[in-house]
């Protein structure tokens, strides 16, 4: 799932270099967290989240057929 989040991060920024993905397991959970720049939020989250919220269900749809749950957080890098 960390290789699907970070092609479709790609695909959107302008800055390829600034846009970071780690994942983490907890039991039958996936935890994805997508760090990009803060001038290319808007192009990862889109409008009205609409971008956000398509990663999220190909993510689950991913993880469904692995029978287990996913997250993904997209933060700016610290």
């Amino acid at each position: 799932m960390r290789e699907l989040i970070e092609y479709i991060a790609t695909s959107l920024v302008d800055d390829q270099t600034q846009v970071f993905v780690t994942q983490r397991r907890q039991g039958a959970t996936v935890n994805v967290r997508l760090e990009v720049s803060k001038q290319d939020m808007g192009r990862v989250i889109g409008r009205n989240g609409k971008v956000a919220a398509a990663m999220r269900t190909l993510m689950r749809v991913a993880a469904a057929g692995d029978h287990k749950r996913a997250n993904l957080q997209i933060v700016e890098p610290e």
